[in-house]
């Protein structure tokens, strides 16, 4: 049973959808009404660091943090993920302690490991749809929707996640859990 389309979901793309945006992608969804649908893809981890985006934040030496390809839209912008009890100001929350934008000073207290238990990813454009796509693209079958888990999110091995899900949904979709990105190479 797919779960309504609202913010705080995943879009888990189906192993049908060939839209290389999108091929084996889940998507957050951040943002989802009449005006249309925003939301990052969490599993797609680029080659950059953060400190090559955001060069005016210190960084802690060896912290691992990488810039993540949130989707196809404004890929010059950068679009920041948080998690925190205390959700920072300026920021749109998504689900369970989870938002979207907030300070910078947030960004600056993790990177450099200030002691909080705060964490965020960032994201190199996002992922959108204007009115009624996203609704077109679920009647097709190009998404599997489910509730968000931020443990997905943030703590999980991204390129990791689209199989794992999978593995959750049951006999029809265990065998392309660990499908190749290009099925030729199959």
């Amino acid at each position: 049973m797919q779960t309504p389309l609202r913010k705080g979901i995943f879009l888990v793309a189906a192993p049908s959808l060939r839209d290389p945006n999108f091929r084996q992608s889940v998507v957050l969804l951040c943002e989802h009404g009449p005006e249309g649908a925003l939301g990052v893809v969490v599993n797609r981890p680029t080659a950059m660091s953060i400190s090559e985006a955001l060069p005016q934040v210190p960084i802690l030496e060896g912290s691992g943090h990488v810039l993540y390809a949130g989707g196809p839209v404004q890929t010059n912008q950068v679009m920041l993920l948080f998690r925190a009890e205390q959700l920072p100001e300026n920021s749109h929350h998504v689900f369970d302690g989870v938002c979207l934008g907030g300070d910078m000073n947030m960004v600056e207290r993790i990177l450099t490991g200030a002691g909080t238990k705060e964490s965020f990813r960032a994201y190199l454009g996002y992922s959108g749809w204007g009115p009624g796509q996203l609704e077109s693209e679920m009647k097709t079958g190009s998404w599997i929707t489910l509730p968000a888990d931020p443990a997905m999110v943030f703590e999980k091995d991204p390129t990791c996640v689209w199989g794992e899900i999978l593995l959750t949904l049951g006999d029809e979709y265990r065998h392309y859990a660990d499908m190749p990105f290009d099925p030729s190479y199959n």
